[in-house]
């Protein structure tokens, strides 16, 4: 008999050692999976706020543009236009719209639309305003002009999946300053 019990405790013991263990094991498991999770939500946070201030920054952004085209270029203003530039790419703002690349709906509005009847697809011919993205987030889509050809069937009012949508009211009655770096 005195050797039946101590294999027994021994083996209570084993299986309380493997059940503690199991434990530890789930809640390391549970605390990286929640280090993970918070570590992701933060990431998620900032680069919300840093859109938020981008955002926010864009009428800046215009107006130095704005003050770039009309103005003379002053050693002032060109380390204003400079700084800018460089903070906002640091952040990791990329301009949208190009002239000569083909019209994305997703990331280009157009104001106007020419008609081409030799183009196969419509293509950006003058931005108007440029677009900004962070990241894969659109922060502001381009306004732009477009050539290419007609609606795919023929009336003037419909367009295609990928046509560009025009604003209409938006512009009407205004000037639409060309913001050109």
């Amino acid at each position: 008999m005195g050797n039946g019990r101590p294999r027994t405790e021994n083996t209570e013991l084993q299986r309380l050692l493997e059940e503690r263990t199991a434990d530890l094991q789930r809640v390391k498991a549970e605390y990286d999976n929640y280090r993970k999770r918070v570590r992701r939500d933060r990431l998620a946070v900032r680069e919300a706020a840093v859109a938020n201030v981008l955002t926010a920054l864009l009428p800046v952004l215009d107006a130095v543009d704005r003050a770039c085209e009309h103005e003379p270029m002053t050693p002032g203003l060109k380390d204003i236009t400079g700084t800018l530039e460089t903070r906002l790419a640091t952040l990791g703002m990329q301009e949208v719209g190009k002239e000569g690349e083909r019209f994305d709906p997703t990331r280009h509005e157009a104001v106007t639309h020419h008609l081409d009847t030799t183009a196969r697809h419509l293509t950006c011919t003058k931005v108007l305003r440029p677009g900004y993205r962070l990241g894969d987030r659109l922060l502001r889509p381009a306004y732009v002009e477009v050539t290419g050809p007609p609606p795919a069937d023929g009336q003037p009012g419909s367009r295609a999946r990928n046509e560009p949508r025009v604003a209409g009211s938006q512009f009407e009655g205004r000037n639409v300053p060309a913001l050109h770096r």
